[in-house]
C-alpha cells in the first residue's frame, strides 16, 4: 500500500443507512445480509476511527429527501423505488446513519439526492478546504454509488483507495467484479492495511 498522509487523508462513508443496510431498510433485502455476514460495518469502523486518531477526515455521505419528493427524479427503478416506498425522507429514522458508525464531533455529513456523493454537494469543497488529496472508500453498494463516487473522485484530482472488506454489494461476484475494475483507477486494500499505515 502506498503512502497515507494522515493530513491529507479522509475516508468517504458511502451510504451507510438503515434504508441501505439494515434488513428493514428499503434496500435491505440487497444489502444487508452481505452486510452483516461479511462484517462490512465493523471494518468500515475500524478505517473511521484509525482516521480520526491519526488527524484525518472521516465523511460521509447519506441520501435525503424533502417531504413530497420535490428533489427526486424518478428516471431509474431504484428512485422510483425510493418515492413509492416513502424512503429517505430527512429526519425519518431510517435515514439515520446507522449506530456502528454515527458521526463523531468534526467529522462532515454530506446529503445528496442523487447517486454520488460529489454531484450537487459541497463534497469537493470541504475536501479541498482540508487540503485532503488521497480518499479512501467505504461503503454500499460496491458497484453502484460506491463506484460512481470513486469515478466522480478520479474525475475531480483525487487519489482513490478502495477498502475491500469496508464495503460490499449484493453479491460476492458483484463486488469482487467492481474491485477489479477500481484496481484500474487506483489501490484496493484491506481494513488491516489502513489501520497498519496510518499508525505508523
Amino acid at each position: 500500500m502506498g503512502e497515507l498522509d494522515p493530513m491529507r487523508t479522509a475516508v468517504v462513508g458511502v451510504h451507510w443507512q438503515h434504508e441501505v443496510v439494515s434488513p428493514d431498510g428499503v434496500f435491505g433485502p440487497f444489502f444487508a445480509e452481505q452486510v452483516t455476514r461479511h462484517r462490512v460495518a465493523s471494518y468500515a469502523a475500524q478505517v473511521a476511527t484509525a482516521v480520526r486518531a491519526s488527524g484525518g477526515l472521516v465523511v460521509y455521505t447519506r441520501v435525503a429527501h424533502r417531504p413530497g419528493y420535490p428533489d427526486l427524479i424518478p428516471n431509474t427503478p431504484s428512485f422510483a423505488m425510493v418515492r413509492e416506498r416513502q424512503a429517505f425522507l430527512e429526519g425519518a429514522p431510517k435515514a439515520r446513519i446507522i449506530d456502528e458508525l454515527t458521526p463523531e464531533a468534526g467529522d462532515v455529513v454530506i446529503t445528496h439526492v442523487r447517486l454520488t456523493g460529489f454531484f450537487g454537494t459541497e463534497l469537493d469543497t470541504v475536501l479541498r478546504r482540508r487540503g485532503v488529496d488521497t480518499l479512501l472508500f467505504t461503503g454500499v453498494a460496491t458497484n453502484l454509488s460506491v463506484t460512481g463516487t470513486v469515478f466522480e473522485a478520479v474525475n475531480h484530482g483525487y487519489r482513490p483507495v478502495v477498502v475491500a472488506d469496508a464495503c460490499t454489494a449484493a453479491t460476492d461476484e458483484t463486488h469482487r467484479a467492481s474491485l477489479e475494475t477500481l484496481g484500474q483507477l487506483g489501490e484496493v486494500v484491506t481494513a488491516a492495511d489502513v489501520v497498519d499505515r496510518l499508525s505508523r
